[in-house]
């Protein structure tokens, strides 16, 4: 009989990764919106970011242990209450005017994402088996990006109108409104038969996943590092570049970007649709395309540089492209961690998971220091910023397809399929 894909576990999740989805979007934003507006500085916005995602990348590999060796219901329900927590009291002690408090809010989250992202990209599998778990994903994925449609614009207004202190609370309640849904989750964890020290229990696990990439299935550890390349460039160019061309630059409002925001929310969903549509036709191979595809999107962004047109037109010409470029994120992503899902033994999935979680990360606070620097220096001419990134990347993506062909030929190393969580 056919596994159900909307378990009573699997809605549960669901259910809380929206609601913690949504005040994390709408947290994100307002404070893009906030910070830049005190500073107007790419440098310093990007900065801010890359400060905040440290801890998550130095701190996810002991978060997989954690979700390895732990209760994962118990551990989202304790993280997501903190998150709540945190960003009340920050609420509270916001002075106007001041970014210092929204910067330790920022790594505060970082520390608590760092164990929470393992975690739940750690249940997925536990929950879900076979072609469900590539429908899984891609069902997550589509809760973000449906989040990340609907916050930027309810998030501009609301920040327009109120400004960043009632979002914070807003975004406190959704915290808390999560940690409460995951207590309905129930997932078997097996209590391990010894108790060694921490120390011992670290060295031992990292050991097991560094044995696993580097010798059982090197490729993933390879896909790895060849997206935390891109990362560099795309990611850089998007979270930083984005808005900065549009409120800084091209000096519109922060309306429109909210708009933008939600239109690059659409193209994410449809990523993430497409993968679940065509989950039986995709190929690693298809891979190496998604990454041409972003290069080729940047290029016309620098173009309209180039161009004598008007900011309106420039505003089109970025969010056209860059909604492309974001489907194409939310495609490589969702398909790309079904495959290391599938390719990862049941009691490695907490490290694996952290392992991908932190390499995908790595490169992005390099990438947002080195594009703030850079689109602060020519923010008058950002086609020299654009156009040469598009064309490294398409590069990369060229070089990348025998590799993505040999990928695809080695078989799995044995992962046993799990018999998904009952139902109570």
């Amino acid at each position: 009989m056919p596994q159900k894909l909307f378990t009573r576990n699997f809605t549960f999740l669901m259910l809380g990764q929206a609601s913690s989805l949504l005040g994390n979007y709408t947290l994100k934003f307002a404070l893009s919106m906030y910070v830049l507006e005190q500073t107007g500085s790419a440098t310093i916005f990007a900065g801010l970011l890359a400060l905040a995602m440290l801890p998550t990348i130095l701190l996810s590999p002991l978060g997989g242990i954690l979700a390895d060796r732990a209760n994962r219901r118990n551990i989202m329900v304790a993280l997501d209450t903190l998150s709540g927590l945190f960003v009340l009291m920050a609420g509270f002690a916001l002075p106007a005017g001041d970014i210092c408090v929204s910067g330790a809010l920022l790594v505060l989250l970082s520390v608590l994402g760092a164990f929470e992202s393992p975690t739940v990209q750690a249940c997925v599998p536990q929950m879900l088996s076979g072609d469900n778990l590539v429908k899984g994903n891609a069902a997550v994925n589509q809760v973000a990006s449906i989040a990340s449609l609907v916050t930027p614009f309810l998030g501009s207004l609301f920040y327009s109108a109120f400004g960043i202190r009632p979002v914070f609370y807003a975004v406190a309640a959704c915290f808390l409104l999560t940690a409460f849904l995951e207590c309905f989750i129930q997932l078997e964890h097996k209590k391990a038969a010894y108790s060694p020290r921490i120390s011992a229990l670290i060295k031992e696990d990292i050991s097991l996943s560094t044995r696993f990439l580097g010798r059982e299935q090197p490729g993933i550890l390879k896909l790895l590092l060849l997206a935390a390349l891109v990362s560099l460039f795309v990611a850089g160019a998007t979270v930083v570049g984005f808005p900065y061309l549009v409120r800084t630059v091209l000096g519109l409002s922060a309306e429109l970007y909210g708009a933008a925001e939600s239109a690059l929310g659409v193209a994410s969903v449809l990523g993430s649709l497409g993968v679940a549509l065509m989950a039986n036709k995709l190929r690693m191979r298809h891979l190496s395309t998604v990454f041409i595809a972003f290069g080729l999107c940047l290029i016309p962004c620098g173009m309209a540089f180039l161009l004598p047109l008007s900011a309106l037109n420039r505003y089109f010409i970025l969010l056209t492209m860059f909604c492309l470029s974001q489907a194409g994120c939310s495609f490589f992503s969702t398909y790309a961690i079904s495959i290391i899902q599938g390719r990862t033994p049941e009691h490695l999935m907490g490290k694996i998971m952290s392992c991908v979680f932190t390499l995908s990360m790595c490169a992005q606070p390099v990438g947002q220091m080195v594009y703030g620097a850079l689109f602060d220096h020519f923010s008058s001419s950002a086609h020299w910023v654009l156009i040469p990134s598009g064309l490294i990347v398409c590069l990369i993506g060229l070089f990348s397809k025998g590799f993505f062909r040999n990928f695809e030929g080695q078989a799995p190393s044995g992962r046993t399929e799990q018999t998904p969580a009952q139902e109570n």
